[in-house]
């Protein structure tokens, strides 16, 4: 696997033209690299590429907004009332200001999984680096819209349970609980993802025409499954956060 992504064209492309000059900067604050010719990351390539694509097709598609909606329009006002309605049907209407980062995060997920099935890409959630950044902008972020929503004390109340009693044993659980919810969105994607490139990479090899087509059939379908879970955690995670009290 290793071989497989260190001959992707686009990677060693950046390195040729980027590795250098960075290795050369980071020298001047005292940090030597050991391989200047490879020092930027075939994930990072294609995070930044994946993200690059998503601003260009949306940028343009969004150009011109018109009263009577276009193909192009339509398409990508379906799109975003997917996202607003998973949030009202879960949260509710205030649901709707974490349009942008629910959005984001689901798009940029559907995306780089399904970019690994391009020849010569990869998809970047194969890299359990990606997928726990973007699970841990979920943590924070739902965290942080708690906090906002609810008030430090109140919002930090919540971890401590609604008898005082228990509060001692019930707050290391809440613990432990959210911050395992980094790890099975982290995994979860991970191991989906990985498992799903690594299948397709083997059977190519075996049989590289008319064998992997089906196997990339059911990847674009997994790939769909997997950016829609965790837009469906997020999304719980946010209504939980955001929840008044009298709700619990």
């Amino acid at each position: 696997m290793e071989k497989l992504e260190h001959s992707l064209y686009i990677v060693e492309l950046i390195n040729k033209i980027f590795s250098k000059p960075i290795a050369a900067l980071l020298g001047i604050f005292g940090i030597h690299v050991h391989n200047p010719n490879h020092l930027i990351p075939d994930y990072i390539v294609m995070v930044f590429f994946v993200a690059l694509l998503l601003i260009l097709l949306f940028g343009l598609a969004s150009r011109k907004i018109n009263s009577v909606p276009s193909k192009r329009q339509s398409m990508l006002e379906m799109i975003i009332q997917a996202f607003e309605s998973q949030l009202v049907d879960i949260i509710g209407e205030q649901g709707k200001k974490f349009l942008p980062l629910v959005a984001t995060i689901g798009l940029f997920i559907f995306f780089c999984n399904l970019i690994g099935l391009v020849p010569g890409f990869m998809s970047p959630t194969s890299k359990l680096n990606v997928t726990v950044a973007c699970a841990l902008v979920v943590f924070f972020y739902y965290h942080w819209q708690g906090i906002k929503s609810q008030g430090v004390l109140k919002y930090l109340k919540h971890f401590l349970g609604p008898i005082p009693a228990i509060a001692p044993l019930l707050l290391p659980i809440e613990i432990i609980s959210h911050f395992s919810r980094v790890v099975s969105l982290s995994i979860r994607l991970f191991g989906n993802i990985f498992a799903e490139e690594l299948l397709i990479v083997v059977i190519a090899s075996i049989i590289p025409f008319f064998l992997p087509l089906p196997f990339m059939a059911v990847a674009v379908f997994t790939s769909f499954i997997q950016a829609f879970v965790f837009v469906l955690l997020t999304c719980v995670y946010l209504a939980g956060a955001v929840a008044n009290e009298e709700e619990h």
